[in-house]
């Protein structure tokens, strides 16, 4: 049966011990973890299985694109967000296309593999073939992410024009100094050939977080998609 975009979001309830008891010694914390003074806040909740898992994912990857709406990430049809499928790993969901951010629900998701067959989901409107040619080739390459967005706002395309790193000019955007960013410097117009999106995969590299496309946009690829909307917020509204 094809995975559903539509189910019940359940978490399994988890016990937050304070950073600072015993239970933490010697171990390294997360950065939730290190910023909580006393009970450590909730972080991603762990859920009793794959589709409870799933439906989470996609109300968040839902909020995520309202959120890129607001902001004025959007451009026509152009832009789109992918998180992979927490129990089929060679498959990953995005945004059908000609469907704003602004007015997208977890029901509107496409699930793809690897092929390019849409495989569950929203089947009424098509994925976007440049998305998926970028999309399936980061996934592709790097296992370590999960999610990743591609957008056209006008200051990353103001940016991209001089195909240049983000300086290290304050706080949030050393989430991207040394090889955590690269640049893109071809530019080849819209992504319609598997050969380009290799291209920007390997451009990217094997820990890049952000890419500046040149006199295109930006890309962000993160270990997860609350990852996404934080580093988002520092890279893409960033000149605006």
């Amino acid at each position: 049966m094809a995975p559903s975009a539509v189910a019940e979001a359940v978490p399994v309830s988890q016990r937050q011990p304070t950073p600072q008891s015993k239970e933490y010694e010697g171990k390294e914390l997360t950065s939730l973890q290190a910023i909580s003074q006393g009970v450590c806040l909730p972080g991603i909740p762990i859920f009793s299985s794959h589709d409870r898992q799933r439906a989470w994912i996609l109300e968040h990857m839902a909020g995520a694109f309202r959120v890129f709406a607001r902001k004025g990430f959007t451009e026509g049809m152009s832009g789109h967000i992918s998180v992979r499928d927490p129990e089929h790993p060679h498959t990953f969901w995005t945004n059908p296309l000609g469907k704003h951010f602004g007015t997208l629900r977890a029901a509107d998701m496409v699930l793809v593999d690897y092929e390019g067959h849409v495989v569950g989901g929203n089947q009424t409107r098509p994925a976007n073939a440049a998305g998926f040619l970028i999309h399936s080739a980061i996934h592709k390459a790097r296992p370590d992410v999960h999610a990743a967005c591609h957008c056209h706002g006008k200051a990353g395309k103001a940016w991209s024009t001089f195909a240049r790193k983000l300086e290290m000019i304050n706080q949030d955007v050393t989430y991207f100094y040394g090889d955590a960013q690269a640049v893109y410097e071809e530019f080849g117009g819209v992504v319609l050939s598997e050969e380009e999106g290799k291209r920007l995969a390997a451009a990217l590299g094997p820990k890049g977080k952000g890419m500046i496309l040149r006199n295109h946009g930006l890309l962000v690829s993160v270990p997860t998609l609350h990852s996404l909307r934080q580093l988002t917020q520092g890279r893409l509204s960033g000149g605006q």
